[in-house]
């Protein structure tokens, strides 16, 4: 294996870097809004999710190396599942939370 082909594969250092700055930046707006309630709740919630969907796709595209070409084709229609998943999972346990509150508070 040549060296040019190792480099294709892995990343460089100013991808990680890159990589390391975009998270730690993505983890601390979610937590200064939570912290500090600058803003209305479902403004922060919509910034949280915004956030958290960035945060995956620089996790995928700079530390998996998920890129959009034939060769990652399995490794994108894995990825896409289990986004799909987690987006059930997430999305459903949400759902279920929100009815079984409005529910356990008819009585008040």
């Amino acid at each position: 294996m040549s060296h040019s082909a190792e480099n294709h594969s892995h990343g460089s250092i100013k991808e990680y870097v890159l990589g390391l700055i975009l998270s730690i930046v993505l983890t601390a707006i979610p937590f200064y809004l939570a912290i500090t309630k600058a803003l209305d709740v479902k403004i922060t919630m919509f910034i949280i999710v915004i956030c958290a969907v960035a945060q995956l796709l620089v996790q995928m595209i700079l530390f998996l190396h998920i890129k959009a070409d034939e060769k990652n084709t399995w490794n994108i229609a894995t990825a896409l599942y289990s986004l799909m998943i987690v987006f059930f999972v997430v999305g459903g346990s949400l759902w279920i939370f929100m009815h079984l509150n409005h529910n356990m508070l008819m009585g008040h």
